[in-house]
């Protein structure tokens, strides 16, 4: 490390005595330990770019506004929740760097958040003492049309991403996911995906560069850490192996108009023949077109019962008379009308996908807080490979009205999904796949009675699904983290136990991610509760 010449000295004493002051009971082990934690950090920031002003103590008055900033599931900010030690908001890279070096001279453990939209909220809570690295001040977005290209940070948002392109271009957009207030870091490190997968595969299908901060505390791209981790970040989740500073995104082409519509139908209306129909148009069809089907349970026209709701949303890469000429020759079924279209833009388009009045003005997408309140939420996920029959369905409408409220979203696959290599990327589902399925609990009530019976009815229901999904392994994703499939206690029990949930993830890939792990991260540092494990030591 360089000499520290007096100034820096005397600025970084001063720095400390006005932290130290921010920690209560400066006498207890633990937060000896992290006071020289905060000393290190210090010491190893650059004066051009100090730290202190990224350090948030729990004694800081900002600190919990700056935790709950980015909890996006209130089943992990409550009153017992583990909380930080520390949230470091890092505003430089070297702020990176001097967390990953101090933190592994003092043996601590780090977790790493963008958008915070980790459905387990692993990216801040965990088991034992944890600090938050925090990248939301790191969104810079540049973007260059002329090679159809752009820098994104991790700490950035889905919504910037797609304004700052519009802003350049109307005709270019980017396959990324549907919710604006996403962080750039997690989607793309753990494969992402949207609306136009169909046509242009996942997020990672597009990413063409990155910048790394590896457990060396050293700045990497592409070229310098190697195709091996630039494959290993590219959907298999980066904070397993390195701290993503950014990605270079390639951008696709859409149409200046696009369509999209929202068609709804019950079971009483006819929805078992439209859904038993949409299983076999929706993957194959045309590869401008994506229709998600989404099931949930209603009232019913007779008095007291329910019944099951299907709701058809899609976006056509094109404009409403090609589209409704072709579902009325591929998908009849449906019966849409030129009424049910709305012509828009790709931009706003995503307002309607996430439920924003589409004639709001799309700076709303610069809104880095989440238009409707955060519940309490339960994700999980499967792979249909075969059609349901119709009996399979109406057993499946019987089941979902006795638990009422869950919700179920179904993503057709096809289309360049099907032609991109299962080893291009870790993210293995692809050929074979007609779509993936999001099971859903959503509540606003807090207390673990509550939590547990609403996290329940997923698991009833995912259970109720076996005989309908993959096998061998049962296939999940990613993105959708559901630590139901398995908990890594990052001990000497690690491989084993990341294999568990790892081969549902990746597949076969998990091989390969397990051996890069080994070879750039062999103390895993890097680690979470569902992190790449390293091979066991013989």
């Amino acid at each position: 490390m360089e000499a520290l010449s007096l100034p820096r000295i005397l600025l970084s004493l001063f720095s400390i005595a006005v932290l130290l002051s921010t920690v209560a009971h400066p006498a207890s082990a633990a937060n000896s330990s992290h006071n020289t934690f905060l000393h290190c950090l210090v010491n190893y920031s650059e004066p051009s770019h100090p730290i202190t002003s990224a350090l948030f103590t729990p004694n800081n008055a900002s600190f919990s506004s700056v935790l709950d900033a980015y909890v996006r599931n209130l089943r992990f900010n409550t009153s017992t929740t583990r909380k930080p030690f520390l949230i470091i908001t890092a505003l430089h890279v070297s702020h990176i760097q001097a967390s990953i070096i101090c933190a592994q001279k003092y043996n601590l453990q780090m977790k790493i958040r963008s958008g915070g939209h980790d459905y387990e909220g692993v990216s801040y809570v965990a088991e034992v003492p944890f600090f938050i690295l925090d990248m939301f001040n790191l969104r810079t977005i540049e973007v260059d049309i002329d090679t159809e290209t752009a820098w994104v940070q991790a700490g950035a948002t889905l919504g910037e991403v797609y304004y700052r392109i519009s802003e350049k271009s109307k005709i270019h957009g980017f396959p990324a996911g549907v919710c604006p207030t996403v962080g750039v870091g997690g989607h793309i490190s753990g494969g992402g995906y949207g609306n136009m997968m169909r046509k242009y595969g996942l997020s990672v299908d597009n990413v063409v560069d990155a910048e790394i901060v590896d457990v060396e505390g050293r700045l990497l791209d592409r070229k310098s850490m190697g195709e091996d981790l630039f494959w290993a970040i590219t959907g298999g989740g980066g904070s397993s192996f390195a701290v993503v500073l950014s990605y270079k995104i390639k951008l696709v082409r859409v149409p200046e108009v696009v369509t999209v519509f929202r068609v709804e139908s019950t079971v009483e209306e006819n929805a078992t023949d439209i859904v038993y129909n949409w299983q076999h148009v929706a993957p194959t069809i045309d590869n401008d077109l994506f229709i998600r089907l989404i099931l949930d349970v209603v009232n019913s026209t007779q008095n007291g019962k329910k019944t099951v709701r299907a709701s058809f949303v899609a976006l056509f890469l094109g404009d409403s008379k090609s589209l409704v000429s072709l579902l009325n020759e591929k998908f009849p079924e449906l019966g849409l009308k030129e009424s049910d279209c709305i012509e828009t833009s790709w931009l706003r388009s995503v307002l309607f996908w996430t439920n924003i009045n589409i004639t709001t003005p799309v700076e709303v997408l610069l809104d880095r807080q989440p238009q409707s309140p955060v519940n309490y939420l339960k994700r999980k996920s499967d792979y249909v490979k075969e059609p349901i029959s119709k009996e399979g369905f109406e057993g499946l409408w019987k089941k979902m009205i006795e638990l009422e409220d869950t919700l179920f979203q179904f993503n057709p696959y096809g289309g360049r999904m099907a032609e991109i290599p299962s080893t291009s990327t870790p993210f293995p589902h692809r050929a074979g796949n007609l779509w993936k399925l999001q099971y859903q609990a959503n509540w606003n009530r807090a207390g673990k009675e509550v939590a547990d019976h609403y996290i329940n009815l997923t698991r009833v229901l995912h259970k109720y699904m076996t005989p309908f999904v993959s096998k061998n392994p049962r296939e999940a994703f990613y993105n959708y983290k559901d630590l139901d499939l398995g908990i890594n206690h990052n001990g000497k029990n690690s491989y084993a136990e990341g294999k568990v949930y790892g081969v549902e993830y990746f597949k076969d890939n998990f091989n390969r991610l397990v051996e890069i792990k080994t070879k750039v991260d062999p103390h895993n540092f890097f680690r979470n509760e569902q992190s790449i494990p390293t091979l066991p030591r013989s």
